[in-house]
């Protein structure tokens, strides 16, 4: 049978006769084991997400309660309420949470997943419809940085103060919609707080809802896509102008001033929109577009609807990460495919005139080419005017004044 002649349903399902007919079709594509990027297996995964749709809204599961999970796995390893003790705190507080009187903290959670192996999302689940029922730790929220990035209006001034502006500031953001820090790859040689991560991508999540893009996103993974975009970098106005660029492709490029010294960029979906969110810590135009084509990279081989989102320390000279040496990888291909830089004097010396002329030829910006010989090299002292320092941020008006 020609697997390619199947008259693939490429619209939504409607019915359970429409269901049943995609579930078929998928079999039979299944069964003929269809080459990487050829059309059966396109074709497979258009049904694949037909079919994910379609029982998301007819078969809707229901998230676990956290406090059941909970008590499920005391009831697992006969655990008596004094054994959670090490995990939330004191006795008191232990009756509390299993009377459902308060609520689960990000340490809590943090203790119990780590400790007694309960997942992260039953500790998430909440039916609730605000996101602020997850408890923050108040002491360590950056109240202050927050309003220096106009994130909040005003400073509170206690303990009530501080849980009022907090709820409001989370209200737009449910927990089910938007949860990658428990779903989640972190990159980094520095510690990182947990606090600070979540508080900034929730900010990322609440500008993701207010700036959908205006395109409409095709995963499907292109190197010639991802050159595109580096030629991007030629332009005067190239930061601002791939912007828009990937808004009309779908993706919306945020640039969110980071709460953590170590972050660089992270890769997540909200609301099933691909969201890759800078924080131009690095006010260099090599830095933005490595990390910009290393985000790409994940959003496009990486990320899916139950994927984790990713966090990424391009400082790190961690190459454990099987994903995280393909994004390294890939994106370095694409912004110089290997063939021209093996060929190309600037493989060879430390030149502004060789970085120039390879630039020209991939009609990219010089300094994507000097970061590659400085880094190449490991001398971070040469070519230091090439590199774009302090190019970038002007373009965004997040770093205004």
């Amino acid at each position: 049978m020609d697997i390619l002649n199947i008259d693939v349903p490429v619209r939504v399902i409607e019915s359970e006769v429409d269901y049943s007919t995609a579930l078929e079709q998928m079999a039979e594509l299944m069964a003929s084991e269809p080459a990487p990027n050829s059309d059966a297996e396109r074709l497979l995964k258009t049904l694949a997400v037909l079919v994910r749709d379609y029982e998301s809204a007819r078969y809707p599961v229901v998230p676990p309660d956290p406090i059941e999970a909970i008590k499920f796995r005391m009831e697992q390893q006969g655990l008596a309420p004094k054994d959670l003790i090490p995990y939330l705190g004191s006795r008191s507080r232990v009756s509390e949470v299993l009377a459902k009187k308060r609520p689960l903290t990000l340490s809590m959670i943090r203790s119990l997943h780590r400790g007694l192996g309960i997942p992260a999302a039953s500790l998430l689940s909440d039916r609730g419809d605000s996101s602020a029922s997850l408890e923050l730790d108040l002491m360590r929220v950056p109240f202050a940085e927050m309003r220096k990035l106009g994130w909040i209006d005003h400073l509170p001034r206690d303990a009530s103060g501080k849980q009022r502006i907090l709820d409001s500031w989370m209200s737009s953001i449910r927990m089910l919609e938007f949860s990658p820090l428990y779903r989640r790859h972190v990159r980094s040689a520095k510690s990182v707080d947990q606090e600070r991560l979540y508080i900034w991508t929730i900010q990322v999540a609440k500008m993701a809802l207010e700036h959908p893009p205006v395109g409409k996103f095709d995963p499907t993974w292109s190197l010639d896509f991802m050159r595109e975009v580096a030629r991007i970098s030629a332009f005067k106005d190239g930061p601002s102008l791939v912007k828009e660029f990937l808004g009309q492709h779908g993706i919306l490029m945020l640039v969110v001033p980071t709460l953590s010294p170590w972050l660089d960029g992270a890769a997540m979906m909200c609301r099933n929109v691909p969201v890759i969110a800078l924080t131009l810590r690095h006010n260099r135009l090599d830095n933005f577009w490595f990390v910009l084509m290393h985000e790409l990279v994940h959003l496009f081989k990486h990320l899916g609807p139950e994927a984790e989102s990713f966090y990424d320390d391009l400082d790190s000279d961690d190459q454990a990460d099987p994903k995280e040496i393909e994004a390294d990888h890939l994106a370095a291909e694409a912004l110089i495919p290997s063939s021209e830089w093996q060929a190309s004097p600037a493989s060879k010396l430390r030149s502004a005139d060789a970085a120039r002329h390879l630039a020209q030829r991939l009609k990219i910006h010089e300094a994507i080419v000097a970061g590659r010989i400085r880094k190449a090299y490991k001398d971070y002292r040469v070519l230091s005017g090439m590199v774009g320092q302090g190019e970038v941020r002007r373009h965004f008006p997040e770093f205004e004044g």
